[in-house]
């Protein structure tokens, strides 16, 4: 009996694809529970037509990060920051990536709102010096902003 799944079944296949499975498991276990359905001609029209407007929706997120990414590009951030004695002292404190997405947006002239989550810093930057802080606006799309951390001579 061929079925269309509904999710990921491991062993099984993808969502959207096409499986032929014995009809007692489709009848007794994935119909009931709602894993898959029949693949009579409607529900494989449906199922190419939901494909579609996945595919045009990915495309449409694509380009859109790609148009925040040309935004935040060329940014350059500057902390200032207290720290020990020395060039490489450590920071009394941290910058995170929440630091870094509040002053973006504060003062990154972005018509969007970024998200701290966004920020791929594995930990918070402790020590004076430049990094390059990569910022993940979508999975094709990677953009790094310069953040420069500065000694305050308060």
């Amino acid at each position: 009996m061929k079925v269309i799944l509904k999710a990921d079944m491991e062993n099984l296949g993808d969502a959207g694809q096409v499986v032929d499975v014995k009809p007692g498991y489709a009848r007794n276990y994935l119909l009931p529970q709602g894993f898959a359905y029949e693949a009579s001609a409607s529900n494989l029209a449906r199922i190419e037509e939901e494909q579609k407007k996945a595919e045009e929706l990915a495309k449409r997120d694509y380009l859109e990060a790609r148009r925040r990414a040309s935004q935040i590009d060329t940014t350059k951030l500057t902390f200032r920051a207290l720290a020990g004695e020395g060039d490489d002292a450590k920071l009394f404190g941290s910058v995170t990536n929440a630091d870094i997405a509040d002053r973006l947006n504060a003062e990154g002239g972005l018509d969007f709102e970024l998200d701290k989550r966004w920020i791929q810093l594995d930990e918070p930057l402790k020590s004076l010096g430049a990094f390059q802080v990569p910022i993940k606006l979508h999975t094709d799309v990677v953009v790094e902003v310069a953040v420069e951390i500065e000694r305050d001579e308060a």
